[in-house]
């Protein structure tokens, strides 16, 4: 996928320290096995994709100036705001990414893979089934608070366009939030187009699989300490997951994998937010693949500025207005009180 946060793409860990883990979604998202699944010759789906994690050489831990923290806020203040967030939002929530400098090398798993091969959904399936209940326990960080603060008190959100699939910003009050690569909460079948909740169909694959959910709580443990993904779950090659009740098609969760294309009405409502912005600021993102990228270049074109936070480099440092380094809860935090005393 491109969910920069891991169920696709993955971002720059310049949140908060981590709070207690979560579950490390991006292995739900890593690819089935490390040899191709028809045998010797390349899978159906095409190429692996080379393993994601941190950039070789990149400087992580810089911090800007306050001078130029505080000429952001300037740029920012009382103007319409288009915000495109990534992973780095989501790490003081306890949820891993794919670049930052802690990731674990991965990689991703297409949607090529996922459509065309059995083995590869009874692996994602087994995974996700394994760590569900404690990606549902993860809660919004204090990145994902201030921001909506400052949503309130310092511009006006046009929109948070969001690569992460957690629903994290709507939980901490921010609106009104674009989910660009879809909600991990959400199954869809892939013919019929039926939308259905996850935890319902946790629920099921629990009653299908019950050798696993009998074991879930030691399982978990394994896969926590085995990120590289050779923990037993990976190994669940008889994980029995369920089509379709209305049309017997396959399911998927509803998020954008790796070699597919966000949906097409989402991405309109995303560009329409830019429209209607003076300003792009893209935080924790390291824009790495064009599914966010395109956004900076957009508003480029449209001599928009454009304010980078990121800790890490990322690919669109050449066209920011202003690139400022550093965690993310560091400057949203010094930003909030600022707001508060210039009121």
């Amino acid at each position: 996928m491109s969910s920069e946060r891991a169920p696709g793409g993955g971002e720059d860990a310049a949140g908060s320290g981590r709070a207690g883990p979560a579950a490390d979604v991006g292995r739900w998202f890593s690819t089935a096995t490390t040899a191709p699944l028809d045998g010797p010759g390349p899978t159906r789906g095409g190429p692996r994709m080379t393993a994601w994690g941190p950039m070789v050489g990149a400087e992580y831990g810089r911090r800007s100036p306050r001078s130029a923290i505080s000429e952001a806020l300037e740029l920012l203040r009382g103007r319409p705001v288009a915000v495109l967030t990534g992973a780095g939002m989501s790490t003081g929530s306890g949820l891993p990414d794919y670049r930052g400098r802690d990731a674990v090398p991965r990689s991703p798993m297409t949607f090529q893979e996922f459509m065309g091969h059995d083995l590869a959904r009874r692996r994602y399936w087994a995974r996700s089934t394994v760590g569900w209940e404690q990606f549902n326990r993860a809660r919004p960080g204090r990145s994902h608070r201030l921001l909506a603060q400052l949503g309130a008190a310092v511009f006006t959100p046009t929109a948070v366009i969001t690569q992460n699939v957690d629903g994290l910003h709507q939980a901490a009050g921010s609106a009104p939030v674009i989910d660009l690569h879809g909600r991990l909460d959400r199954v869809r079948c892939q013919r019929c187009e039926a939308l259905s909740s996850r935890a319902a169909l946790h629920s099921r694959m629990l009653t299908m699989n019950p050798g696993l959910a009998a074991r879930l709580p030691d399982l978990a443990a394994d896969a926590a300490q085995a990120p590289d993904g050779d923990a037993e779950v990976d190994r669940t090659s008889s994980f029995r997951y369920p089509p379709c009740p209305l049309c017997g098609g396959i399911l998927k969760p509803d998020v954008v994998f790796f070699g597919e294309s966000a949906r097409g009405e989402v991405v309109t409502s995303a560009f329409a937010a830019l429209e209607d912005a003076e300003v792009l600021l893209v935080l924790g993102s390291s824009l790495t693949v064009q599914s966010g990228l395109r956004f900076v270049r957009a508003a480029g074109r449209r001599h928009k500025p454009v304010v980078i936070l990121n800790d890490g480099p990322t690919r669109a440092d050449p066209d920011a207005t202003m690139r400022l380094h550093g965690r993310l809860e560091n400057v949203l935090a010094s930003w909030v009180p600022a707001a508060v005393s210039h009121a």
